[in-house]
């Protein structure tokens, strides 16, 4: 079975473990999953959510090693990113997990501030559970710079991290939170020297996504849907953000941080057409920006915990759709410095690329 293929189904069927760790249970992005390496990528599986009893894919342990089987049949060996760095504790006694995580290979990934304006009014996103993590223990509301530079210089030494990942709750302020990315980067920046992605909602003053220029490298402004009957269904506050204030926000960020360095997350299966996405993918591609797409991840106790993920077929087909437009464009993963998109966990659009 092609990598990509396996890669496919995994994101969207989960796959069921024992003797694993199941990875984290909620937070900001595609939750309730494990990072599993395996031929030539990484995948960010599902583990948690209720369809994952139904997948024919397992992830056992045998003789020392791992491995993944389809119906019980062995497909491929696997393994999990090792992260000695979250071990420790900071210099004020906070365990570095409640910090920041490793994702994929070698990634540093943070919520800076683990709130958000939107959680408890009509207007929260429901396929998000930033908050959930928060309630549970798993970490702390807000990060200080001080910390995320401790934790990620100790990543680098110890495991190899290569970039960092920073995302934030939306704030009440007119910044949305892009002030404490900016302070949170330009410490690990100066303790690190490594690669940083930022991501926000788009401001209305768009001057402020220049605070970013010093310390960080590429940044994520997410659309999550060009459907906007979906949208106003599942992100009301995003909905309310007219298209044209994210199309000013991509167009600024291109030009500062440059093309292939600037990303959305589109999320697949939440009612929209696979015309939304493909056209919303050219739409990201012409204006150099990163259309990372994403089958929807039902995470426990978000308000769509109950919902499927699209079935693979259906993101093969987005994904070649997807990837054909950027061969034309020449916006690629391989371009990109930070986050996300560097990554590749979460989508397998750069597999077929």
């Amino acid at each position: 079975m092609e990598t990509k293929n396996l890669k496919v189904d995994l994101l969207c069927l989960g796959a069921k473990v024992s003797g694993v760790e199941k990875g984290r249970k909620a937070g900001a992005g595609p939750a309730a999953g494990g990072m599993c390496i395996f031929g030539n990528t990484v995948a960010n599986v599902p583990t948690q959510s209720w369809f994952v009893v139904q997948s024919p894919y397992h992830i056992e342990a045998e003789n020392g090693r791992y491995i993944i089987r389809r119906n019980g049949e062995r497909i491929a060996d696997v393994r999990f990113p090792a992260a000695r760095f979250q071990e420790l504790m900071t210099k004020d006694g906070i365990p570095y997990p409640k910090i920041a995580l490793l994702h994929g290979k070698n990634c540093l990934a943070t919520t800076t501030i683990q709130t958000c304006v939107y959680w408890n009014t009509p207007k929260r996103c429901k396929f998000c559970a930033i908050e959930l993590s928060l309630r549970s223990g798993a970490t702390i509301a807000k990060k200080k710079p001080e910390q995320l530079a401790e934790v990620a210089l100790a990543a680098k030494e110890l495991d190899r991290v290569t970039h960092v990942t920073l995302t934030t709750g939306t704030t009440s302020t007119p910044d949305k939170g892009i002030n404490h990315l900016a302070e949170t980067a330009s410490a690990i920046k100066e303790a690190t020297g490594l690669p940083i992605h930022a991501q926000f909602e788009p401001p209305k003053e768009l001057s402020m996504i220049d605070l970013l220029y010093d310390s960080v490298d590429t940044v994520g402004i997410h659309m999550e849907s060009f459907d906007r009957t979906v949208l106003k269904e599942v992100a009301p506050c995003k909905a309310e953000i007219p298209l044209q204030q994210y199309v000013e926000a991509w167009k600024r960020s291109v030009n500062i941080f440059g093309e292939s360095q600037v990303s959305s997350y589109v999320i697949a299966g939440m009612g929209e057409r696979d015309e939304s996405i493909i056209e919303g993918g050219k739409m990201l591609a012409e204006l150099g920006v990163y259309p990372f797409i994403v089958p929807l991840r039902p995470i426990p106790g978000s308000d769509m915990e109950n919902e499927k993920p699209p079935g693979p077929d259906r993101m093969r087909h987005l994904y070649e759709a997807v990837a054909e437009i950027l061969h034309d464009t020449g916006v690629s993963w391989r371009k990109c410095k930070a986050g996300c998109v560097r990554c590749r966990a979460c989508s397998a659009l750069s597999d077929f690329e």
